[in-house]
């Protein structure tokens, strides 16, 4: 029991993580409609930033002045690159952003190298919050918990009751009308872009100092990222926190069971036929855990193809 409540806090945790970053993708796509592939370099930059800073201002104020950073890297992406080609459809805006996350990751490893830098939380933050069977939980996952709830209730707060969010949402479902009320529509976008951007570059600032940071930390989250905007649904901010839990709770208890569905089989009296089988049968569910997230996407895409909260079409 007590192995299995640290994976599933671990597994909370972790999708929090995966919303913190996913957050900033479905806000780009469900606002403008763009499919934003360098979305995870931002995240990236998140943590370069914090890293570099830390030295010079703390590490509580470089968390604070790297998601800004990020953003204004977001409002130039959009402004002069993303802007240009929008009118010639997705195709365009994937290509242009995959050779931007290429660049990003290019230009990292040319000031920092092709290797993990030390960027670490304080000392005052490294200590157990509680401790569940002789394992000690360490209070800075609690706190990018915390963190990626608030980011969930001010983005949701801000889409739904204040002006702002309702001046977002008529530039994008009635711009026309926006533009006639005296509303800068371009501007609206290049600010929802910068937005996003900021958020993925918090939650880089946020767990890069947990996690490593290196120079493939984009690639080794931005497809899971992926993952988590098409099961949640292309747009919806509740469909990405539904499954950036349901993503990171399931793989992280499929990592602690070192079990194969030939034990399964077993139960039955048909053990031995299993093994006889072979292949699939026989592999431990640990050893599957990072293809489970890919099989749920599956499963989702052939039953309900809008995700779990997106618009039916």
């Amino acid at each position: 029991m007590d192995q299995f409540l640290v994976s599933l806090m671990n597994g909370v945790i972790y999708g929090l993580l995966l919303f913190m970053v996913s957050a900033g993708l479905t806000l780009i796509f469900g606002m403008m409609g763009v499919l934003n592939f360098a979305h995870a370099s931002f995240y990236m930059l998140g943590a370069y930033f914090a890293y570099t800073l830390q030295d010079l201002i703390g590490f509580w104020a470089a968390v604070a002045v790297s998601p800004v950073m990020v953003g204004l890297v977001g409002v130039a992406v959009e402004r002069f690159f993303l802007r240009r080609v929008h009118q010639y459809g997705h195709a365009h805006e994937l290509l242009l952003t995959f050779g931007l996350s290429f660049i990003v990751a290019e230009s990292i490893k040319l000031f920092f190298g092709n290797f993990p830098v030390d960027y670490r939380i304080p000392a005052a933050l490294d200590v157990p919050a509680f401790s569940i069977g002789g394992a000690q939980y360490p209070v800075y996952r609690l706190l990018m918990g915390g963190i990626a709830i608030a980011m969930f209730v001010v983005i949701y707060l801000l889409l739904t009751r204040t002006r702002v969010g309702i001046v977002v949402r008529s530039a994008i479902y009635k711009p026309r009308m926006a533009e006639a009320l005296g509303h800068n529509v371009p501007l609206v976008f290049m600010g929802v872009f910068g937005v996003g951007a900021a958020l993925a570059g918090l939650a880089g600032a946020v767990a890069g100092a947990f996690y490593t940071t290196n120079p493939n930390m984009a690639l080794e989250l931005g497809v899971m990222v992926f993952v988590v905007v098409v099961v949640g649904g292309l747009g919806s901010l509740g469909g990405a926190m539904l499954a950036s839990l349901l993503i990171g709770v399931v793989t992280s208890l499929a990592v602690s069971v070192d079990r194969s569905l030939a034990d399964l089989f077993a139960l039955v009296g048909a053990g031995d036929w299993a093994r006889d089988v072979g292949g699939l049968l026989t592999l431990k569910i640990s050893s599957l855990s990072a293809t489970i997230p890919f099989a749920l996407m599956l499963l989702i895409l052939l039953v309900r193809p809008g995700g779990l909260m997106g618009e039916k079409v």
